[in-house]
């Protein structure tokens, strides 16, 4: 791009020769080309001695033709923002370089467009859409014809299209060459004054008036201007009173101006004098969708739910094209159906509120959209992380604090809290970025938190950092803190704040901090939030007990903490986060905390969470009892099924059941009325190796055993994520446990240890199984299978499973010492009256598969005898797998022969890869690339090396 003061630089590359190039259309112009002759070859104008650009898009070949045309009569274009009379600043401009271009462009006559209106004229002509729009449009044009017709008024609702409607004509004018320099627009403020509009319309004319301020003389200056034989256009755009034209120097009448308005009311236009008028109404329901899908500019096709909820959107649009453009806009890239859900809910909720004034309703909802108080609060919030925070801390901070509502699910919670950072990030006053542990976070930039904080000195006084061990900086009005990552070590008793208003107290990652003095929190009354999270405190102060005001205590982290004080008049409180601390018993008096909506608790030393406590907890809606170590020990807190089964306002449950009965007997008590949309279950008794093999997840919907003999416990199960068993005494299949019906859902399976486990799904369950198969849905979400140590098992899935794999990303299997088949051979499986001679020759394909590994696997003689077409296999794995003979995997094959995406294929020992066939000639020479042994180094690397692989590390991969 070529720097420049003129934006239409934007579009030319500079080449290495500093020749000039059209990026539209590839053109190349000479090095000392001027701008003005590649806008020629923007404009679609012929006869200028520049070839015509045929790929410029639309809207920049109208400004170009404009800026030309203007130039062209000698007009000055104006390169600024902003006039004497705009009150925005001069920095503050669009992202949108177009936009800058149009606006630079329409100015040639004196008006400057703000942002807003840069966006309007950015608005190409093909995108005003409407029969009415159509009429309108004529029936103006033909007035403009008419000698006889001096004033046009065009009015309707904010929102509904006027600007638009007049903007069309305005084009129409400027691109006749007759009248080009003679129409000139004006968008009147709401703070008008005849002196002003005196002004701007003396810069259209490129008139200085006099400096007296004697009205009625540059009334005169003007009308002489004006009064010319050729007639001049003047637009007077969203007038919201009525004034003289005379006074202002508006000649009208004959041999004067043709005189368009814009305006909200009907009175305004009958105090102009306007006989020709015309009432803009809004969009009919087809027009409306159309305008909105188009400004909505979505890559892939909306799901049928989300456009549903984008069809109701529209609707409560009432039919207004700015409206519908500024909600498409806000919307553009939004695919989750929450987001939209709760859009639509806050448009009829400002509905309601509005009612009485249908006018206003949607420009209001535009602005309280940025503007509105909770959001307003959101964005001042995030002034207390100058590092950036989490999404899912911050967004609970704001439940805590009651920015966002909190009565209602927490799921509905954290839907409004990411609406709230959408919106304030696509306005960029928040940025996105990532937290410490890679999740989804926003941050605020230093200029912009600097702003913030000058806004709540106002009313809101907030303490951030270094200030802390300043006590003179704890002023009575202090309302918010934040210190994180600090060095000091304690809080003094000399230091006990006096700060009646002060509502959140964080604290957190001060990993120094071992010290709270009692008399710190005497003072803090009114405290809602309270985070020392990650601080190396060993007691908790006694005065939080009388913190009544508290609504969060949050303690997660804190290592060395081994005491909390009585929580009994702590009424208040709805987030309590104890995990991963080192108490010694669960806090007393929990059972008064009848408000409590979210408890997490770890690092107890008690084997049992206290009985009679849960039921008297029936706010919560999230119960954590995290996995715990004491002394290197896995000793977690299990708690009884018929406990849980009391919270009935459960969404998210982690809990350790130690017997199998209580899993039982918790989900016997499910009905319709439970929203649980997030649960991990330990079942069973486990120590220190067992929970070697369970590794986090970021799956919801969880479900690990250990260690048990009871069949078909998991029958109340219908939609688990995740299937861990470990260590099964009985079960000879997964069919044993979970009804292959209820996997539908099931993304993740690691058996491990389970000794007499034959085969993952039993061939008895499949002739049972009313035909036709599998349209049943089968594994169809299944992407990772894991299988160590299986001494029973000989097959996996049947081959009949096989269509229902498409989303199978892993297989593994490991040391499972009477493995035979990995696909069970279609001669095992007789369905209903088919045979297996029905099919033969069939390939089977697994699109999504990313790895192959087969360890250990002494009788493995088939992965499977029909072909696997596998388009995105990057890495294999076999060894110590000595009589498997053919590997049935067809891979995609790029232009030079080589497979991809494949990285590499892992072999031991060095035998088999020499001894194993591949079903398509030459696949061994393209893979050789690929290939790396036992021991790490590539075939190609070893070529004539007699070294013994058998010394090779085993383990190396």
């Amino acid at each position: 791009m070529v720097v420049s003061d003129d934006e239409f630089w934007a579009h030319v590359e500079e080449m290495n020769d500093c020749r000039k190039k059209c990026v539209f259309c590839g053109h190349l112009f000479a090095i000392r080309t001027s701008i003005s002759r590649i806008k020629w070859h923007w404009s679609g104008i012929a006869g200028h001695g520049v070839a015509i650009c045929r790929q410029v898009p639309k809207h920049v070949q109208e400004a170009a033709f404009l800026a030309m045309e203007g130039a062209n009569k000698k007009l000055k274009i104006r390169a600024n923002w902003s006039t004497e009379d705009d009150d925005d600043d001069v920095d503050n401009k669009t992202e949108d370089g177009l936009l800058e271009i149009v606006a630079e462009a329409s100015s040639f006559g004196g008006r400057t467009l703000n942002k807003r209106d840069a966006r309007e004229d950015a608005l190409p002509i093909r995108e005003l859409v409407g029969q009415a729009f159509e009429e309108n449009k004529n029936a103006i044009w033909s007035w403009l014809m008419n000698d006889e017709v001096f004033c046009i008024g065009i009015y309707g609702m904010g929102g509904v299209g006027k600007t638009s409607l007049v903007k069309n004509i305005y084009y129409q004018l400027r691109r006749k060459s007759d009248t080009f320099h003679r129409v000139h627009w004006i968008t009147v403020s709401q703070d008008f004054s005849i002196y002003k509009l005196q002004n701007r319309i003396a810069k259209c004319l490129g008139l200085h008036l006099s400096t007296e301020d004697s009205e009625m003389q540059r009334a005169q200056e003007l009308s002489e201007a004006l009064g010319t034989k050729r007639q001049h256009f003047l637009i007077l755009d969203d007038l919201w009173d009525t004034f003289d034209p005379e006074k202002v120097g508006i000649p009208i009448q004959e041999n004067g101006c043709k005189l368009i308005i814009t305006t909200r009311s009907l009175k305004v236009c009958r105090g102009m004098g306007c006989i020709h008028k015309i009432k803009v109404e809004p969009l009919i329901c087809d027009e409306a969708w159309t305008l909105f899908m188009e400004k909505l500019k979505h890559d892939v096709e909306l799901s049928p739910e989300v456009e549903q909820v984008a069809k109701s959107v529209t609707k409560e649009c009432a039919g207004l094209p700015l409206g519908i453009i500024t909600m498409a806009g806000s919307m553009r890239g939004v695919d989750d159906l929450h987001e939209w859900k709760n859009t639509l809910e806050k448009l009829k909720e400002l509905k309601v509120r509005d009612m009485e004034d249908e006018v206003f309703r949607l420009m209001r909802f535009s602005y309280d959209r940025l503007d509105d108080s909770a959001l307003q609060q959101c964005f001042l919030y995030c002034a207390l992380f100058p590092e950036g925070i989490s999404r899912d801390d911050l967004i609970g901070y704001l439940i805590d604090e009651g920015i966002i509502d909190g009565t209602k699910s927490r799921q509905a919670e954290f839907d409004e809290g990411h609406t709230m950072l959408n919106e304030l990030e696509n306005v960029c006053l928040l940025e996105s970025c990532d937290d410490y542990n890679g999740c989804r976070g926003v941050r605020m930039h230093d200029l912009i938190r600097d702003m913030t904080h000058q806004i709540q000195l106002m009313n809101c006084p907030i303490m951030v950092g270094e200030e802390l061990r300043d006590v003179d900086k704890w002023k009575e009005d202090l309302v918010r803190v934040s210190w994180t990552s600090g060095k000091f070590k304690e809080i003094s008793p000399s230091h006990s704040p006096r700060c009646p208003n002060l509502s959140t107290l964080l604290l957190p990652c001060n990993e120094a901090l071992k010290f709270i003095a009692d008399s710190f929190f005497k003072q803090l009354n009114r405290l809602k939030i309270l985070d020392l999270s990650r601080t190396n405190i060993e007691v908790l102060p006694d005065s939080v007990s009388d913190l009544v005001s508290l609504r969060a205590l949050l303690l997660k982290g804190c290592k060395q903490l081994r005491h909390v004080p009585s929580l009994k008049r702590l009424r208040l409180l709805k987030r309590l986060d104890l995990s991963d601390t080192a108490l010694e018993n669960v806090p007393q008096d929990m059972e008064y905390l009848s408000n409590l909506r979210y408890l997490k608790l770890s690092g107890c030393r008690q084997k049992e969470f206290p009985t009679g406590i849960l039921p008297k907890l029936s706010s919560l809606q999230v119960f954590v009892l995290d996995d715990d170590w004491v002394n290197g020990q896995y000793a977690p807190v299990t708690v009884e099924g018929k406990e849980v089964a009391c919270l009935r306002k459960l969404e998210t449950l982690k809990c350790h059941f130690e017997l199998f009965s209580d899993l039982v007997g918790y989900l016997k008590s499910w009905d319709e009325t439970l929203s649980l949309s997030t649960y991990k279950f330990l079942v069973g008794q486990c120590n220190n190796d067992d929970v070697a093999f369970l590794e986090f997840s970021g799956r919801s919907k969880i479900v690990w055993l250990c260690n048990f003999n009871n069949r078909s416990c998991l029958e109340f199960l219908t939609d688990i994520q995740e299937l861990v068993i470990l260590k099964s005494i009985d079960a000879k299949s997964l069919c044993d446990v979970l009804s292959p019906q209820h996997t539908t859902e099931l993304e993740y399976i690691e058996i491990v240890l389970c000794d007499r486990m034959e085969s993952l799904l039993s061939s008895s369950w499949f002739c049972s199984t009313p035909l036709p198969f599998p349209s049943n849905d089968i594994f169809s979400h299944l992407k990772d299978f894991y299988c160590y140590g299986c001494t029973s098992m000989k097959k996996l899935f049947p081959l009949v499973l096989l269509p229902n794999l498409l989303n199978l990303e892993m297989i593994s299997v490991e040391r499972c010492e009477k493995m035979e088949e990995i696909i069970e051979t279609r001669a095992d499986w007789v369905m209903g009256e088919e045979s297996s001679s029905s099919c033969r020759s069939i390939e089977f394909n697994l699109p999504k598969l990313r790895h192959l590994s087969f360890i250990l696997l002494p009788e493995l003689k088939s992965i499977c005898r029909e072909n696997l077409i596998c388009s995105s296999l990057q890495t294999i794995i076999v060894r110590d797998c000595p009589k498997l003979k053919r590997m049935p995997l067809c891979l995609p094959v790029l232009d030079n022969g080589r497979p991809s995406p494949l990285e590499e294929i892992y072999v031991y020992p060095k035998e088999w890869w020499e001894a194993v066939e591949w079903d398509l000639p030459n696949s061994k020479d393209a893979l050789l690339p690929f290939l790396v042994l036992g021991g790490g180094a590539r075939l190609l690397e070893e070529e004539g090396d007699e070294e013994d692989v058998e010394d090779n590390d085993k383990k190396s991969f």
